[in-house]
């Protein structure tokens, strides 16, 4: 492991920073990559790996179910692990292990002779992606200098939408099998990062010789922090991923008997590409408004939009696009604040364990919330209704914002320190 070095370098200058950068950024792409890879390649890995998936029909779908719910929960698992052992052994160690978790069980794919130990594979490299997820915001918070931090952290942001996109491209160019010996890539980064990274500075000189009670006794006393950051990720992750997983429905309601296949694919298209946009400017909108304005800005903006598309549009009009444009660039942006306004909100000796359970609480939340959507259709009167229901999450998360006035002055101001 690299020595440990005081890092007092300018704004972004350093060797140090900017490796460390590419690999978070590297690192981030490759876990929207094999994420998705498995959803873009299921039908083929299902012909290959059942002998008669026509006459089984429900069997398939169980098996479709655990395929990818299997992957969800090794997510949040690791989600909630790697922040605690990266407390422990470190933010290099665990950054690259994650990665070699991912990659390892991924390439490893190629090789699987049943679906049983294709599920077993997905779960081990679901683990290493909530790894990944967590300690590199974390690791990048604590090395990259501050007027600058906020910038670099939102587009790393992007990477995982990034690494959605070209799981397509993979999926275009090769078959199943070949295709999962991607995860040499990630296998090879973890081997890159162990090299040529140092560890965080922040957490070498932090008291790692805690006691686990004592670390305990730190999430304890850091218990309304942790409560805030997982209601105000849950919120936002809540209202974005119901309107993800229903807002193609919702608009062929709108359409009535017409096919609607350009109208949903070009809301969806606008969805991704705002997010990516949001994600990009979120460092910069943080430096400008100060991260508590932006992140109100952001719960306000998603408030209104929703409001205005789920609340008074009945019809399908060229205006859903204009709504929806606006609607998923305060999502992106949301998703770069989130990645540093959550790990601010601890201390070194707990950040990446306690973001872990921010983040994945939030998850949990979400997998409820979502999951439930369906059923409150019928009983609100429409997707419109429901979705507007599930909207009042983000004034929930607007409120949380406001109300954390001990923190205000702080985060308003970490911008132009």
């Amino acid at each position: 492991m690299g020595a440990v070095t005081n890092f007092k370098e300018k704004p972004g200058s350093g060797k140090f920073a900017w490796t460390l950068f590419v690999c978070c950024f590297i690192g981030n792409v490759l876990a929207g990559q094999v994420s998705t890879l498995m959803s873009v390649y299921l039908p083929d890995v299902l012909d290959s790996l059942m002998q008669d998936r026509a006459g089984n029909a429900e069997t398939v779908v169980q098996i479709e179910t655990y395929i990818n719910s299997i992957f969800l929960l090794g997510w949040t698992l690791g989600g909630f692990s790697w922040g605690l052992i990266s407390d422990h052994i470190g933010r290099l160690r665990s950054f690259a292990l994650s990665l070699a978790c991912v990659g390892i069980f991924t390439w490893l794919i190629y090789f699987v002779p049943s679906w049983e130990i294709l599920v077993a594979f997905r779960l081990l490299a679901g683990f290493g992606v909530g790894g990944i997820m967590v300690i590199s915001v974390t690791y990048l918070s604590e090395v990259w200098p501050r007027p600058s931090r906020n910038i670099v952290i939102g587009i790393v942001s992007i990477g995982f939408p990034v690494g959605i996109f070209s799981s397509g491209l993979i999926n275009i160019l090769s078959g199943w099998r070949e295709g999962f010996l991607m995860g040499i890539v990630p296998t090879i980064l973890a081997l890159v990062a162990f090299i040529a990274l140092k560890e965080s500075p922040s957490w070498a000189k932090a008291d790692r010789g805690a006691s686990f009670r004592d670390r305990i006794q730190l999430f304890a006393d850091h218990r309304k922090e942790l409560i805030h950051g997982s209601l105000v990720f849950g919120s936002m992750l809540i209202g974005l991923w119901a309107v993800f997983s229903w807002y193609p429905t919702w608009i062929q309601s709108l359409l009535g008997t017409s096919d609607g296949q350009q109208e949903r694919g070009l809301v969806m298209m606008l969805l991704g590409i705002g997010g990516i946009t949001g994600g990009f400017l979120s460092g910069w909108v943080a430096k400008t408004l100060g991260v508590r304005k932006a992140m109100l800005l952001c719960f306000s903006g998603c408030s209104l939009m929703a409001f205005l598309l789920f609340g008074l549009n009945h019809d399908f009009s060229r205006i859903i696009y204009f709504e929806t444009a606006l609607l998923s660039l305060f999502f992106g942006i949301s998703q770069g604040l989130l990645s540093f306004y959550i790990p601010q909100l601890f201390p070194t000796a707990i950040r990446a364990g306690a973001t872990g359970v921010c983040f994945n609480l939030g998850r949990i939340f979400t997998t409820i919330a979502v999951f439930s959507l369906g059923s409150m259709v019928t009983m609100l009167g429409g997707y419109g209704n429901a979705l507007l229901f599930f909207s009042v999450v983000f004034v929930i998360g607007l409120a949380l914002i406001y109300a954390d006035r001990n923190r205000a002055k702080e985060l308003a101001t970490v911008g132009e320190q």
